[in-house]
C-alpha cells in the first residue's frame, strides 16, 4: 500500500513530461507535414530539401548546359 505513494506521484510526472513533449512538438511544427516524407522516398533527387540558393544555383546551371553543348553530332578523329 505504501509503495502508491511513490507511484502516483511518479506517474503523474511522467504524465506531464508527455503532455509538455506532445505541446512541444506541436509549437515546434513537428507535425506540419505527415505525408511530405512518405512521397519524397519515391524520387530519385530531392530538390525540396536544398536550400533556397542552392536550388537557384542549379536551376541556372541547367539553363547555361544547353546553350554550351555543340549539337555538331559525335566528335570527328
Amino acid at each position: 500500500m505504501t509503495i502508491l505513494y511513490l507511484l502516483i506521484p511518479l506517474s503523474l510526472v511522467l504524465l506531464g513530461l508527455a503532455v509538455w513533449a506532445f505541446f512541444w512538438a506541436v509549437k515546434n511544427d513537428q507535425f506540419e507535414d505527415l505525408e511530405g516524407p512518405a512521397h519524397r522516398i519515391l524520387f530519385d533527387e530531392d530538390k525540396n530539401d536544398l536550400p533556397a540558393e542552392e536550388r537557384e544555383k542549379r536551376r541556372q546551371a541547367a539553363r547555361r548546359q544547353p546553350a554550351e553543348k555543340s549539337d555538331d553530332g559525335p566528335a570527328k578523329r
